[in-house]
């Protein structure tokens, strides 16, 4: 299996995600179903029932994660030397040559995307069209309502 990005913060989430599922809520729910098996017939308890399929979530959101963090490959973007290029982990700001609309993105992982907080996927058209720019640069997403073109204003490495 190949490698996936993940930066330093995005393993840090995971990490601690993975930390809390193991020592809060796999304990919290191997303690419901203890409780729910004290209560007598299996066949017919709802509490039963709904313990054991949490546990089932919990346990398959922990070897989700022990498989991503296993399979990532982190990539601390402060140790990167990108001469003023875009890269990976990098926080770009840029402006839609249409109506001066300013935004900042951080090239991120599939995993730690989030538009909204401003973290694009490398795979998203946005990302590919950027990598490897510089401050300056133009560059046209390809997009379904048409070509878009942005300037990109700043690159970061934080």
């Amino acid at each position: 299996m190949t490698k996936s990005p993940m930066t330093v913060n995005g393993a840090q989430k995971l990490r601690e995600e993975l930390h809390r599922l193991k020592t809060r809520e796999r304990p919290r729910v191997i303690e419901a179903i203890a409780h729910a098996r004290s209560l007598g017939d299996l066949r017919e308890n709802a509490e039963y029932s709904a313990a054991r399929e949490q546990q089932s979530f919990i346990e398959g959101r922990i070897a989700e994660i022990e498989g991503k963090l296993a399979h990532a490959e982190i990539i601390d973007i402060t140790l990167v030397k990108a001469n003023g290029k875009v890269v990976f982990g990098t926080t770009v700001e840029i402006c839609k040559l249409t109506d001066d609309q300013e935004i900042a993105y951080r090239i991120v992982g599939e995993d730690e995307a989030d538009a909204r907080a401003g973290l694009i996927s490398i795979k998203s058209p946005v990302a590919r069209a950027l990598i490897g720019k510089t401050a300056g640069d133009v560059i046209c997403v390809k997009a379904p309502g048409g070509d878009i073109e942005y300037e990109i204003v700043s690159v970061r490495y934080e």
